[in-house]
């Protein structure tokens, strides 16, 4: 078969390549000097001169006709180019194929089988090349080294079918047939390259760690995010066990926290958790990873403390380490991705986790004061409306001024508490009906937000709170019916307006409405007893077991009412329900109501209702034996 060589002699020729492969080794050494020169400008500037150096180096050897002598280090030359612009890039992007293509059009041009670069891209070009490499022993070690990257290319951009492909071509004598990944970078043996080579970033050998543990991690991960936790254990296992630099290394550990706990095994990912944070302690993942866990322990106190470091740390700015000038393992990890375990958030979204947590715990003067640094956080530089709230992962900002109101209460500053009430309504007073109307009318060509009305009269229904314990009982039955009217005024009835957000979903479901409706009337008729008018709030208890009949609170107040009414047949009646639904779990126990509602609701909750129960049938038994 005919080989063809560059013009000139033989002499002129071995006198062209070794001043070419002294360039090469050159920018080689250049580029290892820019690596240890830290994050600095000359840093980047002998990087970016080397690749300069490297493009031009390519360009000579292009220039000339392929010849199986010069291609050992026209590929090294490539794979060298592509591991610097790469790394420089902090990724790899689609004309790097357009290099890596052209190597091998290159060498199977000295076969002269060009019209194999026409039939099936990229990947029938490899399976070409591969196909002819076993006439061309002197070159396997550096297409095994152009294979890596075209692997690791594959891997980032998620064409695993071609990988495997890939894989198995260069896995010749075993496991050609199988198409386990993780099972064909491990059996993948790359030729090692002779002694008097010439010199490359980072070798296929190299390479391949990253590969396998790139991969291992990506399929743990996407195997915990599945639920399918005994795969996902033992891919997370593989890759803590190969070329894992620290920052992956600390994401794997997570992981495998992550996945322990759900498997049952807290102390087990306990473990790997501490191990995580060794050095790395304002890591966010595996201390937001912690608080799950100790969550889960029921340690409450060790919870509150990691999602306090956890805020702590989202707050400082974090200096980049100068990444190494080679293909790493980050590279090839996807985006990170909300529904990864290993998404922290932001700052702020840390700290509403931590003000919840600490309201749903009964730390009411910690809740309220993290809130007010929360809202501090989201106001600065906020627009002077609010939005329709696209609010996953977390409540939009209407909720957390609503959650902050009723932490401040529960701490007993029901003053703050009327102060952030009236921000929240100063900013949302101009999204509101003008009349009322069907909230499904009301969003056709208007600006008004249909789930405006429920924040707003939970609004009322906070400030009717804090007046109470103001002991403003006047002001309180006002807000109070304030929020009742605007409740009534209007049902959801919107069917045509496809997927509400998730926040829109939580403060407008049927569910949360009764309740809201539920609060507003109990605590009016609350009000109402307490300033001896117990007809009045006998309307407000009978009405609120109407508008949610599975509301145990309001039956119980309305049976307490009865009593001192002396209405003896009515609140008979009722105890005898009382009874039998006594141990029962509330209708709509289930449902997840809004924190603010919940907390509501917890204030206006009958202090001991067995005791309640145990006095009427005493009564009512006495009543018998007269």
């Amino acid at each position: 078969m005919a080989h063809r060589t560059p013009p000139g002699s033989s002499a002129s020729h071995a006198s062209c390549l070794d001043l070419w492969r002294e360039k090469n080794d050159q920018l080689v050494q250049q580029t290892k000097v820019a690596q240890d020169s830290g994050l600095s400008p000359r840093r980047q500037q002998l990087a970016q001169d080397a690749l300069e150096g490297l493009r031009g180096l390519l360009h000579s050897l292009q220039g000339l006709p392929a010849a199986v002598s010069v291609l050992p280090l026209e590929l090294t030359v490539i794979c060298n180019f592509i591991t610097l612009r790469a790394s420089l890039a902090q990724g790899f992007t689609e004309d790097l194929a357009q290099d890596i293509q052209q190597g091998l059009e290159r060498v199977l041009e000295t076969q002269e089988q060009l019209k194999a670069r026409l039939e099936h891209g990229l990947r029938g070009l490899w399976d070409s090349v591969l196909r002819v490499s076993s006439l061309l022993p002197e070159l396997l070690p550096a297409l095994h080294h152009l294979a890596g990257l075209q692997a690791a290319l594959w891997l980032s951009t998620d064409r695993l079918g071609d990988l495997t492909l890939l894989l198995q071509n260069l896995n010749v004598s075993q496991s050609r047939a199988s198409e386990d990944l993780l099972l064909l970078l491990k059996t993948w043996k790359p030729p090692a390259e002779e002694s008097d080579a010439p010199l490359t970033l980072q070798d296929a050998q190299d390479l391949r760690g990253v590969l396998l543990t790139a991969f291992a991690y990506r399929q743990g991960l996407q195997e915990l995010i599945t639920g399918n936790l005994p795969r996902a254990l033992s891919s997370l296992h593989e890759a803590a066990s190969g070329l894992c630099p620290r920052p992956v290394l600390v994401q794997v550990y997570t992981a495998l926290g992550t996945c322990l706990r759900k498997m049952g095994s807290p102390q087990r990912a306990l473990l790997y958790l501490v191990a995580a944070l060794k050095g790395e302690s304002t890591w966010g993942p595996p201390l937001l990873e912690a608080s799950r866990l100790y969550r889960q322990l029921e340690n409450t106190a060790a919870e509150i403390e990691c999602l306090e470091l956890l805020v702590e740390a989202l707050s400082v700015a974090h200096i980049p380490e100068a990444p190494q000038l080679l293909i790493e393992v980050e590279l090839l990890l996807p985006r990170p991705d909300p529904a990864s375990p290993l998404h922290c958030g932001t700052q702020s979204q840390a700290k509403y986790l931590l003000a919840s947590r600490c309201l749903q715990t009964g730390r009411a003067e910690n809740a309220a004061e993290h809130y007010l640094d929360l809202l501090a956080l989201l106001l600065d530089g906020s627009e002077p409306k609010f939005s329709p709230p696209p609010c996953p992962p977390g409540p939009c900002v209407p909720e957390v001024f609503l959650e902050a109101a009723a932490a401040l209460i529960q701490a007993g500053r029901a003053q703050d508490a009327l102060t952030v009430c009236e921000e929240l309504l100063s900013r949302m007073s101009s999204l509101l009906p003008k009349r009322p109307r069907l909230w499904g009318h009301a969003r056709r060509g208007t600006k008004e937000l249909p789930h405006c009305s429920p924040w707003v009269s939970a609004t009322y229904l906070l400030q009717g709170q804090a007046w109470v314990q103001l002991g403003a009982q006047k002001e309180a039955i006002s807000e109070f019916s304030r929020c009742l009217e605007l409740l009534f005024q209007a049902t959801p009835k919107d069917k045509e307006q496809g997927p509400a957000s998730s926040c829109e979903q939580g403060c407008t479901s049927d569910v949360a409405l009764q309740q809201l409706r539920a609060a507003a009337l109990i605590s009016r008729g609350l009000e109402w007893v307490a300033s001896g008018q117990d007809t009045k709030a006998l309307q407000d208890f009978l009405l609120s077991v109407q508008v949610c009949p599975g509301n145990q609170d309001a039956s119980f107040h309305l049976l307490q009412t009865l009593r001192r009414l002396d209405r003896r047949d009515e609140a008979t009646a009722l105890w005898r329900g009382l009874e039998a639904q006594t141990g029962l779990p509330q209708e709509n126990a289930a449902w997840s109501l809004p924190l603010y509602l919940e907390t509501c609701l917890g204030w206006i909750h009958p202090p001991d209702r067995e005791t309640l129960l145990e006095e009427f049938r005493t009564s009512l038994l006495e009543t018998c034996d007269l």
